[in-house]
């Protein structure tokens, strides 16, 4: 008897070491940290332009590169102006995953994410976990819904209607296409790329929101089905592998009901959506953000095609920090003498007090346009970048030191003697000091940056 159970004993020893062995290789097949996912893109991204910078041309020049690696690139619609509207596929699996970017055409980090995403997808399908993924689900993708809008960088189509506010009229042909393309497939998931303001925050501090999520609802009362509960999970999932990257940048949507919206109808018509807005991160650039984009996106796949999305804690995403507005401003300039120039009925004047200015949404190879915003008491904001100036007085280029018109600063030493009233000011008092299209084109070594 106790030979028998000796024997039993190592064999379920054997046995218990066997399981672990296997399990532990299979966590090594399908592990995939963030670090990795973003040193995948580092080595091997297909996108070369700023997201802004990309026309439609651009676009098609990417999806021919991924038709010759083999994937499914289809027109499915065309736009107010003719222009071809695209579906890429990849994966044969039963889970139906749909994705769309760029209804709006000023907000373009989603579409080169897109085709990274795809290209890495298919020149990887051996690898086991990317295998897994196909295996599970069937990803379609409409890059660039809205052509139009793109080649002249705005936020609504031809017909000057956004499309994003256009799922139950449809009157642009863009929205009808998107509909048909949900009906016609019934995809289990959807996810929602966009753009949001460079100055919306995480929260309530003053820090930008780089990258915020939203489980969209499909109704007012925000019911909270088993799709809207997987879609939580994987929002978590997606927002701690960002915070390895962009700590305190990441930002929860506000979860307003909007009934004309396609989220939020997606999502009532049996796809539970999930937002992705892209904003933006002071000292990085665009491809950074495409970059966090293809980390979110394969993380998602890749929790869904190993069940793990399922140990996420919901929590994550439900505690994420509220956008908020209003907290930041691109430029600061403290502690100015802000000059009234003198009229023919009136001397100059100088009142101490300080100026801020943004730099408005536009193509990265444009000419920043920077405009001042308030000037005097400019209230609670924070700068992305701060400057001391209080040894300075400070005019605008053409004497017009007040909100709206455009950042071009002058900057005099305070103890210069200077005729604000002089027809040619900068070439009869060169400044100390030029601000102008969001830099330093004279005198910065001057300026304290705070």
């Amino acid at each position: 008897m106790q030979v028998e159970r000796t024997v039993y004993l190592r064999s379920m020893r054997r046995l218990f070491f066997v399981i672990l062995i296997a399990v532990v290789s299979l966590m090594n097949v399908f592990a995939q940290t963030p670090e990795k996912l973003a040193a995948a893109w580092d080595d091997d991204h297909v996108s070369t332009a700023f997201p802004s910078d990309t026309r439609h041309a651009d676009l098609k020049k990417y999806l021919d590169q991924l038709k010759k690696l083999g994937l499914k690139v289809a027109q499915v619609g065309l736009s107010n102006a003719n222009r071809e509207i695209y579906q890429v596929e990849w994966g044969t699996g039963p889970l139906k995953v749909f994705m769309w970017s760029q209804m709006h055409g000023d907000e373009p980090t989603a579409t080169p994410a897109l085709v990274d995403m795809f290209a890495f997808l298919k020149k990887n399908s051996d690898r086991d976990w990317v295998k897994k993924i196909g295996e599970t689900m069937t990803i379609r993708a409409v890059p660039m819904l809205n052509p139009d809008g793109a080649e002249l960088y705005q936020r609504r189509n031809l017909q000057g209607i956004d499309i994003n506010r256009d799922a139950v009229d449809l009157k642009t042909p863009e929205a009808r296409l998107l509909k048909q393309l949900r009906d016609d497939w019934s995809p289990n998931i959807g996810f929602n790329l966009h753009n949001q303001q460079a100055l919306t925050t995480a929260g309530n501090l003053p820090q930008q929101a780089a990258i915020s999520l939203l489980v969209v609802f499909g109704d007012e009362a925000k019911t909270l089905d088993a799709g809207q509960e997987r879609n939580q999970r994987i929002a978590s999932g997606m927002a701690a592998a960002l915070q390895k990257f962009i700590p305190g940048h990441i930002g929860r949507y506000s979860d307003e009901w909007t009934p004309t919206a396609f989220g939020d109808n997606f999502s009532a018509w049996g796809t539970p959506t999930i937002l992705i807005e892209t904003g933006a991160l002071h000292g990085r650039d665009e491809m950074y953000l495409v970059k966090m984009n293809f980390v979110a996106y394969l993380t998602a796949f890749h929790s869904i095609a190993t069940g793990s999305e399922k140990t996420y804690d919901p929590k994550i995403y439900v505690n994420l920090p509220e956008n908020g507005s209003g907290r930041l401003i691109h430029y600061v300039f403290r502690g100015a003498n802000i000059v009234e120039p003198a009229t023919p009925t009136a001397p100059a004047v100088i009142k101490p007090g300080d100026i801020s200015a943004f730099s408005e949404r536009r193509r990265a190879s444009l000419v920043p346009s920077v405009k001042i915003r308030n000037v005097g008491n400019i209230g609670a904001v924070t700068g992305l970048e701060e400057f001391d100036v209080k040894g300075f007085n400070v005019i605008q280029r053409f004497g017009r030191t007040k909100a709206g018109e455009i950042a071009d600063l002058f900057f005099y030493k305070r103890e210069r003697n200077i005729d604000w009233a002089a027809t040619d000011l900068e070439k009869q008092f060169p400044p100390d000091a030029i601000f102008s299209a969001g830099k330093w084109t004279k005198g910065e070594n001057l300026v304290l940056k705070k």
